[in-house]
C-alpha cells in the first residue's frame, strides 16, 4: 500500500514539488491541483494542449498559488519533482511515465488519492456500456432511501473536495473508467461492492489490446476480500469467467439461467423472498431496464430494503447526453444521446426507439473498434443516417465496398460524410417528416469535431434551439 495517505494526512506534501500530468476540462485535474495546494504543495501543470483549449480549467485556478503551468509542451522529460499525478486520459505508454519509471519518480492519480483517504463505503461500477446511467440509479435508489451518499467519479465529478465531509458509514458510488482501473490496479484495491454492466471492446487506441482493457477492467474485482459483492450481467458470456473471491450476484433476461434477479418485460423478480417489483421508469428502452436491475442488486447488497427501491428507480429521470429528450419542433422529436461512444451504446438507442422512424447522426473519433454491426443496424433500422467525423468516412467506404446481402437491411438513406457537425444536423432535418425522431447517437467518442461528448450534445442542443427560434422569428 502506499504511502501518500501518512505523507497527506500528516501535511508532509508541504513545500514538496508535484507535478500533474494533463489538467483536462472535466473538473478533476482542477480538483486535484486545488486539494495538492491546500496541502502546501508546489504544483506544475504539464499538458501538451494550449492555453487557449483549457481556458475555463485555467480560470478556475486563478486564485491558486504555487501553480505553475508548462502548456502546448510535449517534452519527453519531467521538470524536477517529487511526485507524479497523472490524468487518466494519459495512456499508460506516454513518454513522461516512462521517464517517471526511469527517475524512481512515484506515480498516482486523483482517484487513487481519493480511494486511500476517503473513509466512506464504496459501490464502484464498471463495464463498456451502461455505466453511467446504472452509477446514477444507484445514487439515486440510496437518497431516496435516505442514505448519506455521494456521486463521482468518472461521471464527471471529483470527490476529493468532499473528503472531509464524507463519514465512515456513507455510501460513495463511483463511476469507474477502464483508466481509472488501470489506477487502482497500482494500489491493490476493489469497491466493498463491484458491479459490472458488460464487456465488449472499447478504448482500444488507449489499451492497445483487448487483453489490456480486459485486465484493466477485472480490476474492480480483483482485490475484493470475501466480505465483499460482485454484481454481475449473466446474460454476458464474457463475465461468467471473471473471478472474485466476493460473493456474487446476478440479474439476468433468461430465467433458465437461475439469476438472483430475473429481469422480464415488465417487472423485476428476485429469487427469494424479496418477491417482485414492478417500477415504472422514466428512461426509455430494454437497456435500461438491465441497468434497472444492476441498480437493484448493488442497493440490495447495500442493505436497502425492497420497499424503499422503487421509489428510487421511478424518481430517477436520466442523465444529460444520454437519451435526452431535447424538444419537439415540427412534429419532430430530437434526443440527444452524445454519451453514447460505443457502437453498443448507440444500438441500444436504436432498440429504444423501434416504433419510431429515426432520423440519426453517428459516427466521431476512431477507437479502432469494430463498427460493422452498428453500421448494419443503422443501415436495417433507420429512416436516413448521417455519417460525421473520422468513423464516418470509414463507414461510409465499408458499406459502398462490403453492401449487406441481407435486402431487409438496406432501407436507410446513407449520407457522404459529413463536413461539419452543423451540416449533419441541417442533412438529418432535411430527411425527416412530422413523426420522426432525430436521434443524435454516435457510437463513438468525439475527439475528432469536439473536446468531449458534453460539448457534442450541447452543440446539439444549440443548434435545435436556433432551428425553433428561426421559425418563431420568421
Amino acid at each position: 500500500m502506499s504511502i501518500l495517505p501518512y505523507l497527506i494526512q500528516n501535511n508532509d506534501l508541504a513545500g514538496k514539488d508535484v507535478t500533474l500530468l494533463g489538467l483536462g476540462k472535466f473538473g478533476g485535474g482542477v480538483a486535484t491541483v486545488r486539494f495538492l495546494v491546500e496541502k502546501g504543495a508546489r504544483v506544475t501543470i504539464l499538458d501538451s494542449k494550449p492555453a487557449e483549449a483549457l481556458q475555463e480549467s485555467i480560470r478556475q485556478l486563478e486564485n491558486c498559488a504555487d501553480v505553475a503551468f508548462q502548456l502546448g509542451d510535449s517534452s519527453t522529460e519531467l521538470p524536477a519533482t517529487q511526485l507524479l499525478v497523472v490524468n487518466p486520459a494519459i495512456p499508460p505508454d506516454h513518454a513522461l511515465l516512462k521517464n517517471a519509471a526511469q527517475q524512481q519518480i512515484p506515480v498516482t492519480s486523483e482517484m487513487e488519492l481519493f480511494w486511500q483517504l476517503n473513509p466512506g463505503r464504496v459501490i464502484g461500477v464498471t463495464g463498456s456500456n451502461g455505466k453511467s446511467t446504472t452509477t446514477a440509479m444507484i445514487h439515486s435508489i440510496l437518497k431516496a432511501a435516505g442514505r448519506r451518499c455521494w456521486l463521482g467519479g468518472n461521471i464527471g465529478i471529483s470527490l476529493l473536495p468532499e473528503l472531509e465531509q464524507i463519514q465512515a458509514d456513507d455510501w460513495v458510488v463511483l463511476e469507474l473508467s477502464s483508466f481509472q482501473l488501470e489506477a487502482l490496479n497500482r494500489i491493490q484495491v476493489s469497491p466493498h461492492i463491484a458491479l459490472v454492466t458488460n464487456f465488449s471492446p472499447n478504448h482500444l487506441d488507449w489499451h492497445q489490446t483487448l487483453a489490456h482493457y480486459r485486465q484493466s477492467k477485472q480490476t474492480i474485482l480483483r482485490w475484493q476480500s470475501e466480505s465483499d459483492v460482485a454484481v454481475l450481467n449473466r446474460d454476458d458470456p464474457e463475465l461468467q469467467g471473471w473471478q472474485t473471491t466476493g460473493n456474487i450476484l446476478t440479474f439476468s433476461t433468461d430465467v433458465e439461467l437461475d439469476p438472483d434477479l430475473f429481469v422480464s418485460q415488465n417487472s423485476f423478480q428476485f429469487k427469494d423472498e424479496w418477491g417482485t417489483l414492478s417500477p415504472e421508469l422514466k428512461v426509455p428502452g430494454a437497456h435500461n431496464r438491465w441497468n434497472a436491475a444492476a441498480a437493484l442488486l448493488a442497493c440490495r447488497a447495500a442493505g436497502i430494503p425492497a420497499q424503499d427501491l422503487n421509489q428510487g428507480l421511478e424518481s430517477f429521470t436520466g442523465l444529460p447526453h444520454r437519451l435526452e429528450f431535447v424538444g419537439e419542433y415540427q412534429q419532430r422529436r430530437f434526443y440527444n444521446d452524445s454519451l453514447a461512444t460505443t457502437p453498443e451504446s448507440a444500438i441500444c438507442a436504436l432498440d429504444a426507439f423501434r416504433d419510431s422512424p429515426v432520423i440519426l447522426l453517428a459516427g466521431g473519433s476512431n477507437k479502432y473498434v469494430d463498427l460493422t454491426e452498428f453500421a448494419r443496424r443503422f443501415r436495417g433500422q433507420t429512416k436516413a443516417t448521417a455519417l460525421m467525423g473520422q468513423t464516418g468516412k470509414l463507414m461510409y467506404d465499408s458499406l459502398q465496398e462490403q453492401p449487406f446481402s441481407d435486402q431487409k437491411s438496406g432501407s436507410a438513406v446513407i449520407s457522404l460524410p459529413q463536413t461539419s457537425f452543423e451540416n449533419a444536423f441541417t442533412w438529418a432535418f432535411q430527411q425527416s417528416a412530422p413523426g420522426d425522431v432525430i436521434l443524435l447517437s454516435p457510437g463513438c467518442a468525439s475527439y475528432d469535431w469536439f473536446t468531449s461528448f458534453v460539448e457534442r450534445g450541447e452543440r446539439f442542443r444549440t443548434l435545435f434551439r436556433q432551428l425553433s427560434d428561426e421559425s418563431q422569428s420568421g
